[in-house]
Parts: structure tokens; sequence; C-alpha cells
């Protein structure tokens, strides 16, 4: 058993920064693709990004490239989400998930473990 724990959300200014983390207990990450996904209200959960197993690729989703990166540090058991530039559009609740070895294309179904969730509100 994998249990994720994201924090690191908050209230941020449209063109503010971010940096969430997700820690994991019970397993090292080092053989999980570590993806984070988010959900704003009303809408489906969707994917953000991922990191593969082997931390060799990573993939985002079009509306976030080049603002957001994904980075693991397997001493610390822990996943980064650094959000730039962030848009109203951003906010939504925030989960990390785990996918034993996949790469970072791995689909939803693929993931074995979720987090909770942290909040991410953008303010125009």
């Amino acid at each position: 058993q994998v249990q994720l724990v994201e924090s690191g959300g908050g209230l941020v200014q449209a063109g503010g920064s971010l940096r969430l983390s997700c820690s994991a207990s019970g397993r090292t990450l080092s053989s999980y693709a570590m993806g984070w996904f988010r959900q704003a209200p009303g809408k489906e959960r969707e994917f953000v990004g991922a990191i593969s197993w082997k931390s060799d690729t990573t993939n985002y989703a079009d509306s976030v490239k080049g603002r957001f990166s994904i980075s693991r540090d397997n001493a610390k058991n822990t996943v980064y989400l650094q959000m730039n530039s962030l848009k109203p559009e951003d906010t939504a609740v925030y989960y990390c998930a785990a996918a034993r070895w996949e790469d970072a294309w791995a689909a939803v179904y693929e993931y074995d473990y979720w987090g909770r969730g942290t909040q991410v509100t953008v303010s125009s």
C-alpha cells in the first residue's frame, strides 16, 4: 500500500507560482510513475502531467505545457509540481497518483494509488 499526501496548495494571484508536493509513505516511490491530475468544480478530473518511474520522461497536458513542471526526489519519497504563470482557469483540486512500473503516458486506470488532493485557487 502507498499513502499519498498532497500539500502546497493555496490562493495565488494570476501570474504567480506555487509548488505542490506529494509525499508518500508505506512504500518507496522509486518504482512508480507519478501523475498529477486536477478537478475543477463541475468538471471531470483531468490529466495535468506525469513523470515516468525511471524519471527519464515527462508528459504534460497542452494546457500547462511550458508553465508546469514535475520533478521527483526519491530520497525524500516526494514528487513536486512546480506551477508558474498561473491562470484563473488553473483553479482546481490537484491530486497526485502513483502507477507502478509505468511511463509518463500511463492511462488513468493504471494509477493504483491516489492522494486526497490540495486546493489551488488563482484569482484574477
